[in-house]
């Protein structure tokens, strides 16, 4: 009889959900078609009775790009171009000048040439700006100009470029560039290792367990991973490379999404290639995604001390879905989760300010690694240990984001020489040269409290007398003065960003990893924590 009763309560309910669930489905399945539609009529009216011209395609790509900039800056519609850029950098290879080039509307400014590839072999430097490829002007391209720097092996292209203002030209044989994940490793003393990991693409995993092995080969029985400034990749190379630290059968990362299929757990496959070795793994505000995976899951499993700058704080993921005429959308799908359960997202890109800017998260919750230590969520990785010169700072980042750190190291290199980079050295006679190069540029750059202040001037600046106008005026002056006396406040923070820019200018990327083993703050204090093995072991407690 109590079963009667039970069957008879639970059909109805079970029937009630599904009729809600079909019922929400329908509902929304109608909303999206009624807006497909309206957006499909006002389309083709606009193209049909628009008094001037319209470009189809160009108001499509506008419209789609402004839609997706409503969600987060990671999903984003990809053309035909942008996936194949997109396979390349998960690949780790493609044809082209190698060298790394920033676009702007009317240029293309070389920001690093790749030693021994084409742009460097052709003579092309850091600071140079292309403004015409082949018969075709720069400033004259819709796209992005880059894209024409690449194509087939064994090919010619032309470019025009000005170096410290005089015209130049020169003509490249394009060829293969291969994009390694590990561009460098080394000894830093008799038995410590030091692994350079800038990138999570297919090779990251497979690079890192060579690198290590040729290490231990030569004496490493200590072991320093730098993830700084690699913003990550891979997911499955993520957990791979985890993998070469951890057993077998271990859980690395949760993905949590509205749509069941994307929830999942992922575990370490394979065997490890050393579960003893002491690690100590590097980061830094640049350091994101797959980054703070590895980072993140070998702190929380207790199998490596983290040491650096609070990471850049990226716990979404995204996948790449196939769109028609070989486009594609890339879609955040999901958020992870590392071992002890906490995600590291910064930003809310859901619950925006009055501005519509994305918030920071600001109350973390406490999480508890293996052995019991507590960790954080919503704001990055936190290293056990913190390195101040690494940090960064809204002063470095303006710095950085206005070129005056990359123009002042073009100016230097063509000002200063250097035999060798045991002869490098940057003295308080250079800094005191960019201090006065700084306060001519005249860079934008504002701190919290302007802001604060100028909201309040114009807010309540009809009930402010004359007086009370003018103190605000003079506390904006005064923190304006502030800011010049702030490149002094931050000199070691500054100093670390124009020594890594100036150095890469002589010797190449390799010659700055080369200079770090014996000159970086980070490395030396990783070291220098290996060494001291109670103190390792007693942080991991």
């Amino acid at each position: 009889m109590k079963k009667l009763i039970r069957k008879q309560v639970l059909i109805p309910i079970v029937a009630l959900f599904i009729l809600v669930g079909a019922s929400s489905f329908k509902s929304d399945f109608f909303e999206i078609a009624k807006q497909i539609e309206i957006f499909t009529t006002l389309f083709k009216e606009l193209n049909m009775n628009y008094v001037d011209e319209t470009n189809p395609a160009e108001l499509m790509d506008s419209a789609i790009k402004n839609m997706l900039e409503e969600l987060d800056p990671y999903t984003r519609f990809l053309n035909e171009q942008d996936v194949e850029a997109y396979k390349i950098n998960n690949a780790g290879e493609y044809s082209g000048i190698g060298a790394l080039v920033r676009s702007y509307e009317s240029k293309l400014l070389i920001v690093e040439p790749y030693k021994d590839y084409p742009a460097d072999k052709a003579g092309l430097k850091a600071g140079d700006e292309i403004i015409k490829i082949g018969d075709i002007k720069v400033s004259d391209f819709d796209d992005n100009a880059s894209e024409l720097l690449k194509g087939a092996n064994n090919t010619s292209v032309d470019i025009t470029f000005v170096r410290q203002g005089q015209t130049k030209t020169a003509t490249l044989k394009r060829e293969g560039v291969e994009v390694d994940a590990v561009p460098f490793y080394s000894m830093i003393d008799e038995n410590t290792g030091y692994i350079v990991l800038s990138r999570f693409n297919r090779k990251a995993s497979s690079q890192t367990k060579a690198a290590m092995q040729d290490l231990k080969g030569k004496g490493a029985e200590k072991l320093v991973l730098d993830l700084r400034g690699n913003p990550g990749g891979l997911l499955s190379e993520a957990i791979n490379v985890t993998n070469l630290f951890v057993p077998k059968g271990e859980l690395i990362v949760t993905t949590k999404s509205k749509v069941k299929k994307f929830n999942q757990e992922y575990k370490t496959k394979n065997q490890p290639e050393d579960l003893d070795i002491p690690l100590v793994v590097l980061v830094d505000g640049r350091s994101a995604s797959a980054s703070e995976i590895v980072s993140g899951g070998l702190q929380d499993l207790d199998r490596a001390v983290v040491l650096g700058a609070r990471s850049f704080g990226k716990g979404l993921v995204q996948r790449p879905l196939k769109l028609t005429y070989g486009t594609q959308l890339k879609v955040t799908i999901s958020r992870y989760y590392t071992p002890s359960g906490r995600c590291i997202q910064s930003l809310d890109y859901w619950n925006r300010d009055e501005e519509g800017n994305a918030v920071r998260n600001t109350k973390f919750k406490e999480f508890t690694t293996r052995n019991g230590r507590k960790v954080q969520d919503g704001g990055g990785v936190m290293p056990d240990i913190e390195i101040a010169s690494i940090k960064t700072n809204s002063l470095v980042d303006a710095l950085n984001q206005n070129n005056i750190i990359f123009d002042f190291a073009t100016d230097f290199y063509y000002d200063n020489d250097f035999g060798s980079i045991t002869d490098f050295n940057f003295s308080d006679s250079n800094f005191a040269a960019f201090k006065n190069y700084a306060k001519n540029q005249n860079f934008s750059f504002q701190t919290e409290t302007e802001t604060l202040l100028e909201e309040s001037m114009n807010s309540e600046e009809h009930l402010l007398g004359p007086e009370v106008q003018e103190k605000y005026k003079d506390l904006l002056l005064a923190v304006n003065k502030g800011k010049i006396s702030a490149l002094d406040t931050f000199k070691r923070e500054i100093q670390k960003n124009l020594e890594d820019e100036i150095i890469k200018r002589y010797f190449y990327r390799e010659g700055l990893y080369q200079y770090y083993l014996t000159n970086d703050d980070a490395i030396l204090s990783a070291t220098a924590l290996l060494a001291d093995q109670n103190r390792y072991k007693g942080i991991l407690k």
